[in-house]
């Protein structure tokens, strides 16, 4: 039996099989007459320009996409913004091109799923369409100097990503028996001739003429060919492809870091190469090549790939948008159920689950049920109910020591943490080093913002230093550079990560020191400085909700006078100091009400010369425009310890016994931790 076969007979199974399927079926046929009542699926004659300029100049939201809309000029933001303007015409016509395209897979497999042949003429209709206009699209005058030009749209990434929609539409209908006229075929074939064309010409561009060939481009404009190749029956090419320079075979062994994380260090990034990977191993299977259980020169797959999302996520399934990328974006969802669906189906990866339904939630289903057309193509179990032993079973902590980034966790402590100390990341890097997200079980408290969408004015601020939660010297940012994990060690008793930094700044030393036990979480920061000159040391921390504390004073006019913004840099908006800590001992206590009521208690011991601030900052990535509370724990000197500890229910009290140790009091026992020079954090 073909694979063809297999294809159509497991579409129509599955919908006639599971409920859920057939709902799904339903609704997305429900969905496409909506947008067919609305008059709006026409393809637009301009091509599209960037995306990443869809987004509003004061709020530095994304603007809203109503599908429904045949055309629009004026563009609006969800705090009601209206712009105009060539830039965000040609975003819009980003999301339109892709929306017609997502569109003719949808009713392809709505066509499949339900046997109603007039989703499969919708579906033909646009991909006949698309390829007739395709000639007629310039390579793109407009496109910004350092992008590599497409037709249809600015990038030739963006078209590489489209056509792989377009003709996964096409395939699918080929699979269900659905004819295409000699003059519809003759369109086909010219588009994908042209496509061809404009993928190798880039492909040489990135390889050999940029010397780039690990870019995230490459894997897109791989993919982008293995459809082409796949959709006219040529094995021989698509063999060629997956073992050329640049091809799929070399890009995950140049692309993906042998600890299986994408080389950016950015998570956005890592879903995005992934999901490239598994749309040329689908058409690869369609040339009888098994691609799925391919490995890199140093043991990089798809598989581990898909294992690294399961130990990077939080407990809710939230994974941390590390680097450049989104906290969480329509598409973004729908790209991270693809290739989880996939990786459920062909891996059977444990713990994905939580992953699944976080972004089923993101997509617009209330429970985490599946919905969408991901769940249609791509799913295959009967739910994605998490499994009882799962809930009770902890995952451990993981040192990931290529990509620089480890995670703790310890049984019975609901809390856990995650540390970036490895490669700036390029391009899509953050100057983040040390950074540390905290997080509950419930919910987490510090993440790593992401970045809003390039084209905003704001964009710097999310990659520099004073945004995530380390410490920077006088307002200025990291060098890019990397870190070095002195010591990991889980023990039954503890997890404890010891990070440190030499190149951030010139002649300063950074160390950082996290112990987690059953019962709380120590975070000790050490900065020592060669220099003579004293430095003011900054200590960030970005929590998601405001601290709350008796000890913290709001600034008045004149106090805010004797406190001066915190200067970035030029282009971005200074950072007002609103409150003061006033503790009346050496202990500053706060704490943080998350959902369900659950609270995060955390002591700072405040050292001598040392000050704790509040700091109005800019939003995360998905709203900057509504503003957080960060803290800044300060001290201008040659040499700083921050020490602070976090815990469930109850704070504890930190003591100063000596220069190297400290006691942890909690519940009225009390821990004494030192700290040594050449062995790290000890519980004596």
């Amino acid at each position: 039996m073909s694979d063809a076969v297999k294809v159509k007979e497991s579409m129509r199974a599955k919908v006639q099989r599971l409920a859920w399927a057939s709902e799904v079926a339903n609704s997305l046929k429900k969905e496409i007459d909506g947008l067919q009542a609305s008059g709006s699926m026409i393809i637009p004659l301009e091509p599209g320009g960037w995306w990443h300029q869809y987004v509003c100049p004061q709020h530095h939201t994304e603007l809203l996409f109503d599908p429904s809309v045949a055309d629009a000029m004026q563009f609006h933001c969800p705090h009601g913004c209206m712009v105009e303007g060539a830039e965000y015409r040609g975003a819009w016509l980003v999301y339109k091109h892709q929306l017609l395209a997502r569109i003719a897979l949808q009713a392809a497999a709505v066509y499949a799923g339900l046997r109603d042949y007039a989703y499969a003429e919708l579906s033909k209709q646009l991909i006949v369409a698309y390829a007739a206009q395709f000639p007629l699209y310039p390579v793109h005058p407009d496109a910004q100097p350092w992008m590599l030009k497409g037709r249809a749209f600015h990038q030739a990434l963006t078209e590489s990503i489209w056509s792989t929609t377009l003709i996964r539409a096409y395939v699918l209908l080929l699979d269900e028996g659905v004819v295409f006229s000699s003059d519809e075929q003759h369109k086909v074939d010219t588009f994908l001739h042209l496509l061809e064309q404009s993928m190798r010409a880039y492909r040489g561009i990135l390889i050999h003429e940029r010397n780039n060939a690990e870019n995230n481009y490459t894997a897109w404009l791989n993919a982008s060919l293995a459809c082409v190749y796949a959709a006219r029956g040529e094995r021989h090419e698509l063999e060629a492809l997956v073992e050329a320079e640049g091809g799929f075979r070399h890009h995950l062994s140049i692309g993906v870091k042998p600890d299986q994380l994408e080389f950016e260090g950015s998570t956005y990034y890592h879903v995005f190469v992934l999901r490239a990977y598994m749309i040329f191993a689908e058409m690869a299977k369609r040339c009888d090549r098994d691609l799925y259980a391919c490995e890199g020169s140093l043991g990089q797959s798809m598989r581990g790939m898909v294992e690294a999302l399961v130990e990077l996520a939080d407990d809710q399934g939230v994974l941390p948008a590390l680097h450049d990328g989104p906290m969480e974006r329509l598409p973004y969802a729908r790209e991270i159920a693809e290739v989880v669906e996939l990786g459920l189906s062909h891996y059977a990866v444990e713990g994905l689950e939580p992953i699944l339904r976080e972004a089923y939630r993101q997509m617009g289903s209330a429970d985490g049920s599946r919905c969408g057309l991901e769940a249609l193509l791509y799913g295959a179990t009967a739910s994605i109910a998490i499994p009882s032993e799962a809930l009770t079973k902890s995952r451990g902590s993981k040192l990931w020591p290529a990509s620089g980034f480890v995670v703790g966790r310890q049984v019975d402590n609901p809390l856990s943490f995650l540390v970036d100390f490895g490669e700036h990341g390029g391009a899509h890097g953050h100057l983040d080093k040390l950074h540390l997200t905290l997080m509950h079980k419930d919910q987490t408290l510090t993440p790593d913002f992401g970045v809003v969408p390039y084209g905003s004015t704001l964009r710097p601020w999310f990659g520099e230093t004073a945004s995530h939660n380390t410490v920077s010297l006088g307002g200025k940012s990291q060098a890019e550079h990397t870190g070095l994990c002195m010591h990991f060690e889980q023990t039954e008793a503890s997890t404890y990560a010891w990070l440190q930094s030499d190149a951030a700044y010139e002649g300063c030393r950074l160390n950082r020191h996290l112990l987690l036990t059953s019962d709380w979480l120590l975070d000790w920061f050490e900065v020592t400085l060669l220099s003579e000159d004293l430095q003011s040391i900054e200590w960030w921390m970005h929590p998601m909700v405001d601290p709350l504390s008796e000890e913290l004073k709001e600034l008045s006019f004149a106090d805010k006078v004797q406190y001066p913004p915190i200067h970035i840099q030029p282009n971005l908006p200074d950072l007002p100091i609103v409150g003061r800590f006033f503790p009346e001992a050496s202990n500053v206590s706060m704490k943080y009400v998350l959902m369900h009521g659950v609270q995060i208690h955390q002591t700072a011991l405040m050292l001598p010369d040392q000050e704790l601030l509040t700091v109005r900052t800019p939003g995360h990535s998905i709203d900057s425009s509504v503003p957080l509370t960060a803290l800044l724990h300060r001290q201008s000197s040659k040499q700083a310890s921050f020490i602070h500890v976090y815990r469930i229910g109850a704070g504890a009290m930190l003591g100063l016994i000596a220069k190297d140790h400290i006691g942890i009091t909690a519940d009225g026992r009390t821990t004494t931790v030192q700290l040594l020079p050449e062995k790290g954090l000890l519980i004596v």
